[in-house]
């Protein structure tokens, strides 16, 4: 953080420079020259008018104090004042005010204390040299303080940050834990990480690899809690739909590219379900079932979810109602499983079936006639074409997962 004064200050001025018994009559003037500085700093700095000035002329007087000091002792240590400005400076981190307005004060008080003390020591006759040490050592004591305050403004400003990004993993921790959610709790965790309740949330479960590095991190709004140390890495978005980015390509800039996967929108108490539907379909991008890339919401693939909720019990209904098929070879099966499912879903109409699979309709039918042999009236049972619809559906699904390769997760 920059100092209110040039980069090249000078050191304190030799003791012999500055006559110690000058710290008297200079010390005389100070309260008069504190009040002056108080009157030109509510002048030319608007911040000050308020209550930001409660402390302004204790704040001038210490400074000027520090500097007669100086000239008594040039040797003395200047921790008193420096400290106070310290505090100062996180003070001002603390109530989210700039450090600009104390920078501005310390100019322009500084230069108002300089004309005051300057014109008493002309008055007692002191020659160039020692008004010249004098300037010296104002301009080394303005740099000091202002020095002081910029270490604590940063020091509160870092001890902040880490404390907000500390209470932010706990909140987005009790949010997506395994526990039920106190909403008491959430409140008290919210308004410790300056978080905005919201009414509803979506959680993102986003891709990784053991070589992902913190630059990958999304490009994400301040009100959106991230945790990237968990498995997968997550961010939990409130009220989505009153995101604007929240959607297509935007959100997947914001993603880096990274894959991802978009939970349902739940209610606050709910965030730990919307986790684990974006964990589920992020798992189901890696094996290509749900599209490798890009960012996938679970609201437009539900019953892919679905389907896949108890994959065990699939793989039952698959083997179970699929059988027919196993008596025929690998290229037949692919074709009558594709051909089944078109006519089911079309509702036995074959020019659109014929439409969809870009085949003549003799083909169809010729194709029909072998499913008629190997399936028999089962075909004409409405709960088995349920069940024809979903294994159908289930094994069409998995045939890019021959290919073997996914997404991290």
């Amino acid at each position: 953080m920059a100092a209110p004064t040039p980069h090249d200050v000078p050191s304190i001025p030799e003791a012999h420079s500055i006559p110690p018994a000058l710290a008297e009559p200079l010390r005389n003037d100070l309260d008069a020259v504190a009040d002056e500085v108080v009157e030109a700093i509510l002048k030319h700095v608007p911040e000050y008018a308020g209550p930001a000035g409660r402390r302004l002329r204790s704040g001038a007087l210490d400074a000027l104090t520090l500097f007669v000091d100086l000239i008594a002792d040039p040797q003395r240590q200047s921790n008193a004042a420096c400290a106070m400005y310290h505090e100062l400076g996180r003070t001002m981190a603390r109530q989210d005010r700039s450090l600009d307005a104390l920078q501005s004060a310390l100019r322009v008080g500084g230069m108002q204390a300089w004309r005051r003390l300057s014109r008493t020591a002309e008055g007692l006759g002191l020659d160039s040299a020692v008004v010249s040490a004098l300037g010296e050592l104002a301009l080394h004591t303005a740099h000091e303080v202002a020095e002081a305050a910029a270490r604590g403004y940063a020091e509160e400003q870092l001890r902040s940050s880490d404390h907000l990004e500390r209470q932010r993993r706990r909140l987005i921790g009790l949010l997506l834990g395994e526990g039920p959610v106190s909403p008491e709790a959430v409140h008290d965790l919210a308004h410790a990480a300056r978080w905005p309740v919201p009414r509803q949330v979506a959680v993102v479960a986003l891709a990784s690899s053991p070589d992902t590095r913190e630059e990958t991190r999304p490009l994400t709004a301040s009100d959106v809690l991230v945790d990237m140390d968990s498995r997968p890495p997550c961010m939990l978005v409130p009220d989505p739909h009153n995101q604007s980015d929240f959607a297509g390509r935007t959100l997947a800039l914001a993603m880096r590219d990274r894959p991802a996967a978009i939970g349902p929108t739940v209610s606050l108490t709910q965030a730990a379900r919307s986790l684990r539907w974006a964990t589920r379909a992020l798992g189901l991008m890696g094996r290509g079932i749900l599209p490798r890339q890009g960012v996938v919401r679970c609201v437009d693939h539900l019953s892919t979810l679905l389907l896949h909720s108890d994959e065990p019990l699939l793989d039952e209904l698959r083997s179970h109602v699929l059988a027919p098929l196993d008596t025929v070879s690998t290229g037949q099966r692919s074709r009558h499983a594709e051909t089944l499912l078109a006519w089911l879903l079309t509702g036995n109409n074959v020019p659109d079936v014929a439409a969809r699979l870009h085949l003549h309709p003799q083909s169809v039918r010729y194709r029909l006639r072998q499913l008629k042999q190997l399936f028999g009236d089962a075909l004409d049972d409405p709960d088995t074409r349920l069940d024809l619809i979903l294994a159908l559906r289930a094994e069409s699904l998995r045939a890019p997962d021959s290919s073997g390769r996914g997404v991290p997760s």
